[in-house]
């Protein structure tokens, strides 16, 4: 007999597993994590309305090369912005009813365009969940830094911790962190419209000048002036970066099954809603920038004249906080905290869709099977854990600089909208060849039409943003989308060719080839009568070698069993024992 190894049962990572996960819930509890209305919208819908504290910052940003007249061409580029995000809500209302399954973009493209082309859209949006989560996560520190100057010299830290603690409550199960990130989301958007209306009141009722604290500094222009080519290019570069505002609103299409019933039309309620909202803010926060005179530079060191010594930059929000709500400091924490905390938690919109797209390729073959594995708390805790690690590098690659990271963001996203609004267009154009009866025809017609102004929009938008941003950083995710369509096709082939081998022999075979040797396995807890006629009937099919096989809870029991093993079962070739797992 072979001697026998014994490990320590783990029971500390039990404990630690049961303290961040929780219990394991039943399978048939998975209908009890479906999520109202009022909590999928900061679920799903977090990442598209918290967009709005850092895209009108990106526009104004982008236009201080151009120094302080820049900033006149901001209301246009927001209203510009404002028509796309109309047009694309529009178009995600007719996706969620067409494919409620939850495959979203990469769904549509796969069942209108082809294969490899839902293959383009799942990597896209692969890749823009990684940066939804870097980018939200970033501008969360950036926010918070702007009050707390602890963070700003350590926001990579915090924000690798703050990975760290959206990942365990994910873990935990979507219905339990959606709960968790209700209020949140709630306190930022009452944060953010009592901000904007006060300061509407103040500004056009009451008459108040209310400057920002950088609204006397000068601007230095990049050169003497730009016009022709240049501006327009520089004009064009502050619409993309605005563009962000966008991104998540994909998400509720690929969460549809996570709704109550009926599920495509809460879904589509809760798209409208999150629209709504995110253009009231964003709007407002581009008309007090505007009133206040707010100026946000690249550079601040070499573009901001008038700055005092050793002047910190605060982002937008934080400054029109300060100019809106004056000295009265618990009204400016309330906003700033909000802001940093829903960025924070905006990450969840990608921590949903990225395992539950991740489950649908897995189960297409096309990504390793244990992405399509629920965890304990019915959660798909491998795409979670995944997400993350993919999260935190870039994080610590890019030193949580937002800047930097938004370069890479939106390209993913805007390729998924255009796939998925051609091929919605294919959808209504099958279906309509079909004869339906005249009214569903004329909704049918209608469906088309938005879907197709969609896709005029989304397609201008990414050819702007791959011309206007490849070198700046786009090219990365480029690579990045191509190499995980790459890898995913060769994880196919792997699975066909195992299939291949596996498929049964055609039924004319005459020959088949025999196991030169056979192996017999018997798990044993006791040597009682149930294993030895387990025993018994193993060693009926005259194995070459007969091993059982126990599980080592207690040592003192496994060793008491070995030792009957070798006195009462001398039929037993081998025992051997494994230590018990969480």
């Amino acid at each position: 007999m072979d001697r026998l190894r014994f490990a320590p049962v783990p029971k500390l990572a039990s404990v630690l597993k049961r303290l961040v996960v929780g219990r394991p819930f039943r399978t048939d509890r998975l209908a009890h994590t479906l999520l109202p209305k009022r909590i999928a919208l900061p679920v799903f819908a977090s990442d598209a309305m918290s967009s709005v504290a850092y895209a009108p910052e990106e526009i104004l940003l982008t236009l201080s090369v151009a120094g302080v007249a820049g900033y006149a061409y901001s209301p246009w580029i927001a209203l510009g912005v404002v028509a796309l995000m109309l047009a694309v809500v529009a178009s995600y209302r007719q996706n969620v009813h067409a494919y409620p399954s939850g495959g979203g973009d990469y769904e549509v493209a796969t069942v209108n365009h082809g294969q490899r082309w839902g293959l383009v859209v799942a990597s896209a949006l692969l890749v823009d969940y990684v940066l939804t989560v870097s980018v939200s996560i970033a501008s969360a520190m950036a926010n918070i830094g702007s009050v707390v100057p602890y963070v700003a010299t350590h926001k990579v830290e915090f924000a690798v911790g703050a990975i760290v603690v959206l990942t365990a409550m994910n873990l935990r199960g979507v219905r339990e962190s959606g709960s968790v990130f209700a209020f949140p989301t709630y306190a930022f958007v009452v944060g953010v419209l009592a901000m904007v209306i006060w300061g509407a009141t103040r500004i056009y009722l009451l008459g108040d000048e209310i400057p920002a604290e950088s609204a006397n500094f000068g601007l230095v222009a990049e050169g003497d002036h730009l016009s022709g080519f240049a501006l327009v290019f520089l004009v064009l570069r502050s619409f993309s970066s605005g563009s962000a505002a966008l991104t998540g609103v994909e998400a509720i299409s690929n969460g549809v099954p996570a709704f109550r019933k009926p599920k495509s039309k809460n879904a589509a309620t809760t798209l409208l809603l999150m629209g709504v909202l995110a253009i009231v803010m964003f709007l407002g926060l581009i008309m007090l920038a505007a009133a206040t005179r707010a100026k946000i530079a690249e550079d601040p060191a070499r573009q901001l004249t008038g700055a005092p010594a050793n002047y910190e930059q605060k982002t937008l929000v934080a400054q029109l906080a300060n100019a809106v709500f004056g000295n009265f400091d618990p009204a400016i924490w309330y906003v700033v905290f909000f802001t940093g905390l829903i960025l924070v938690l905006a990450a969840n919109t990608a921590f949903n869709g990225f395992p539950v797209l991740g489950s649908i390729l897995a189960q297409d073959r096309f990504m390793p099977r244990q992405l399509h594995t629920r965890g304990d708390r019915l959660a798909f805790s491998n795409g979670i854990i995944g997400l993350a690690a993919f999260a935190v590098v870039l994080v610590v690659a890019f030193d949580a600089e937002v800047t930097r990271l938004i370069q890479l963001y939106i390209v993913g996203v805007f390729v998924s909208f255009v796939l998925s609004q051609s091929g919605m267009i294919r959808h209504w154009n099958r279906l309509l060849r079909g004869n339906p009866e005249p009214p569903v025809a004329r909704r049918m017609k209608r469906s088309r039409v938005v879907n197709a102004f969609g896709l005029t929009m989304t397609a201008t938008v990414l050819v702007i943003v791959l011309i206007t941003k490849f070198t700046k950083g786009a090219w990365i995710a480029i690579a990045a989308m191509a190499a995980i369509y790459v890898l995913m096709t060769a994880i196919r082939k792997h699975y066909d060719r195992v299939a291949a081998e596996l498929r049964e022999a055609e039924l004319d075979q005459k020959t088949f080839t025999l196991p030169s040797r056979n192996h017999a396995i018997v798990l044993v807890s006791k040597l009682h009568l149930p294993t030895r006629r387990a025993l018994a009937y193993a060693r009926a099919t005259r194995p070459d070698v007969l091993e059982a096989v126990t599980v080592n809870v207690d040592d003192v029991d496994t060793r008491e069993l070995v030792a009957q093993c070798t006195t009462r079962a001398p039929c037993v070739s081998r025992a051997a024992c494994c230590s018990s797992r969480a």
